[in-house]
């Protein structure tokens, strides 16, 4: 894999532009640094991720927006929220550990200018796919028109299932906003659609 990465990699930087390169875990990620610093040595290559200290990812992530670093290896912390129009070439290592919504999203950091765009999606040589990665790679290759995001969250929906609300099968956030205030923020959106529900009966007395 690593002399096709070598071959984007150059193909992007000989037309002025910069790569993302993206590896889903923290742990591996300076190995992987140092292979493609030995793969490509014309290239000016920084790290990202989440773990650096603030100082150290903030002068990484400026690097790469100022073109003083020509490829960015990081996690899949660019996946929102990150603009750079310059950066139109993507190589995803290991795209069948990434669901499908965060392989969308990823993509859409690259063909963000006039240039043809480039995203390369990685998987394991000699390594089975599990169907629904398989799934997974071949929705995000379908779905690439402007306004695919919705068909990619119908497709996502039924590769994960839609979750149970209320049972131990909750498939939400609860951890991330604490059980209590989970149970008062549904609490509220029951009370406003319990009131919506008794708004609509009176006005459906009020004209008959």
């Amino acid at each position: 894999e690593i002399p096709a990465v070598r071959e984007a990699i150059l193909r992007e930087i000989k037309r002025g532009g910069q790569v993302f390169v993206i590896f889903p875990w923290i742990h591996g990620i300076g190995k992987l640094h140092q292979r493609l610093a030995s793969a490509v040595p014309e290239a000016r290559i920084a790290v990202a991720h989440g773990q650096m200290p603030s100082r150290a990812l903030e002068k990484a992530m400026r690097s790469f927006m100022r073109k003083e670093v020509q490829v960015l290896v990081s996690t899949a912390i660019v996946e929102s929220g990150i603009d750079i129009p310059n950066a139109n070439t993507m190589i995803v290592f290991r795209a069948d550990t990434f669901g499908l919504a965060d392989l969308y999203q990823l993509r859409g950091r690259v063909g963000r200018f006039t240039r043809q765009a480039h995203c390369l999606f990685l998987t394991p040589k000699g390594m089975p796919l599990s169907e629904e990665a398989r799934k997974r790679l071949k929705a995000v290759e379908e779905f690439s028109s402007l306004g695919a995001g919705f068909q990619i969250a119908l497709q996502d929906l039924q590769l994960r299932g839609a979750g149970n609300l209320l049972g131990t099968q909750q498939h939400g956030h609860i951890a991330s906003v604490g059980f209590d205030l989970y149970c008062r923020l549904l609490r509220g959106e029951i009370e406003r659609l319990k009131s919506g529900d008794r708004h609509a009966k009176l006005h459906n007395h009020a004209h008959k």
